[in-house]
């Protein structure tokens, strides 16, 4: 496991990068389109050094109890190592789970560049944790993450009503899982 905390990973056209507090100052433009926050409860963080904070926590790579491992990876051009985003795994290996989430900074969306970096991405988590499912939760108003996570295979297993209230609205969320099988090294061929 502690190979895969710093992993690099690549693909065709992509490099992901295992954060680092480093990254923040980079990463921090494209963070900070607030319309890309509209349906999460999140907000950009306010300035460059506050992100800095937030991945400096973020790189000891466990949650404080230690019963969760924390992946985080920036996304970044192979062509011009320009970030275009990050994908992250919450996994839990006692669950033999993880939690998927991704942003794509908006000058890079519909390129297909969040599918290419789950894809990469979760193939080294499944093996590294042995792990029997991915599961993603999204906002059901976020037409773009639900179409994009149903194109990777990942089936809705329920819808949550009112799972949570933030910027004057209520946000249901759909479930997903992604199953895997026993022996899960078909990831690397591409789910």
């Amino acid at each position: 496991m502690d190979q895969l905390d710093e992993k690099l990973i690549k693909t065709a056209r992509l490099i992901l990068l295992p954060l680092k507090a480093s990254h923040a100052v980079e990463m921090f433009r494209g963070l900070s389109d607030v319309s890309s926050y509209e349906f999460t409860p999140d907000t950009p963080c306010q300035d460059a050094a506050a992100l800095e904070k937030r991945y400096r926590r973020l790189e000891s790579r466990r949650s404080p109890n230690g019963q969760e491992a924390w992946l985080n990876w920036v996304i970044s051009s192979a062509a011009t190592r320009e970030f275009l985003g990050y994908v992250q795994f919450t996994v839990k290996p006692l669950e033999q789970r993880a939690l998927v989430a991704y942003f794509v900074f908006v000058a890079h969306r519909q390129q297909g560049i969040a599918s290419e970096a789950i894809r990469a991405s979760m193939a080294e988590v499944a093996e590294g944790f042995r792990l029997s499912r991915v599961d993603a939760e999204i906002d059901t108003r976020n037409a773009a993450s639900i179409a994009l996570i149903e194109k990777l295979g990942f089936l809705r297993t329920r819808l949550v009503p009112h799972a949570d209230e933030f910027k004057g609205a209520v946000s249901d969320e759909y479930h997903y899982s992604y199953t895997l099988p026993v022996d899960n090294h078909h990831l690397k061929q591409g789910l």
